[in-house]
């Protein structure tokens, strides 16, 4: 009986929060841990669909860098990372696109329609959604920088009950294909819509001061203040550079949250203390 009744509380505790981001948009960011493990990406699953059945708009980009190594590797073809993007010439984009577009994109859709949900999946080159042109002129290959995002394509799918999961894959105007990285492209997604939240679901608990504690909140002085400190270093700045970027283009908060947790999403949105790192 003290069970049920903890459930109970833990329920009514999460009304507030639920009745706050009723037809919200949020965006989440899935990669890491989260996408490779079976029990996460069940968990994971079935957080997205009780997010929609709760009446939030959910929208999911994913990456799929693990995956695209190990076939890349069963082809023999090279691939290099360069400031933390992968370079992408035209035999390895062949893959890249089959991988993310493919691969990776259906079976995130399947999984969460075997859980219940509504999930539709595309890729950016679907509508000209995302417009892109190459990065640094080229210096990574076809790694692309978004020009544009087409939100009516995601605003329909949204409003006609869909959970639109995006490969971040991009175009031009001649048909080119972009490799675009997912946390960018999560933050392009998440600004056009201007959504409630993004979330980026990585294998850190957050963002971690000098003395390894979870930071709970930040805004753009202290992030400044942990870079020139060295306190956020590394792969951390490119995701933390994504998350500020989309407070400034008028995303309401950006959540780092550790993926690795069972309902990390629940945990982070519908608790008062959460459980990752909140930009603001």
């Amino acid at each position: 009986m003290q069970k049920s009744i903890k459930t109970a509380e833990i329920i009514v505790s999460a009304l507030p929060y639920i009745q706050k981001f009723r037809d919200k948009i949020f965006v989440i960011k899935y990669g890491g841990a989260a996408q490779i493990d079976e029990n996460l990406k069940n968990d994971f699953a079935r957080d997205v669909v009780l997010l929609s059945l709760v009446g939030i708009k959910v929208v999911i980009v994913h990456g799929g860098g693990k995956k695209i190594n190990s076939i890349l590797d069963k082809l023999e073809i090279k691939s290099e990372f360069v400031d933390g993007l992968r370079v992408t010439d035209e035999d390895a984009m062949e893959v890249v696109e089959m991988v993310l577009s493919g691969l990776i994109n259906k079976e995130i859709t399947a999984l969460l329609n075997k859980h219940g949900a509504k999930a539709i999946g595309i890729s950016g080159k679907d509508a000209n959604m995302l417009k892109a042109k190459k990065l640094d002129d080229g210096k990574y290959g076809f790694v692309g920088d978004i020009t544009d995002v087409k939100e009516d394509v995601i605003i329909k799918l949204l409003s006609d009950g869909f959970i639109p999961v995006i490969a971040p894959i991009a175009t031009d105007d001649k048909a080119n294909s972009y490799n675009i990285n997912a946390d960018l492209c999560a933050s392009a997604v998440a600004s056009k819509l201007k959504a409630e939240k993004i979330m980026f679901l990585t294998d850190t608990a957050g963002i971690l001061d000098g003395e390894k504690n979870l930071i709970s909140k930040l805004d753009e002085r202290s992030i400044s203040e942990l870079k020139s400190s060295g306190v956020i270093s590394g792969g951390m700045i490119p995701k933390v550079d994504a998350a500020l970027e989309c407070v400034k283009s008028g995303v309401k908060n950006a959540h780092i949250i550790d993926g690795r947790l069972p309902h990390s999403i629940l945990l982070e949105l519908f608790t008062d203390e959460g459980i990752g790192t909140m930009i603001r």
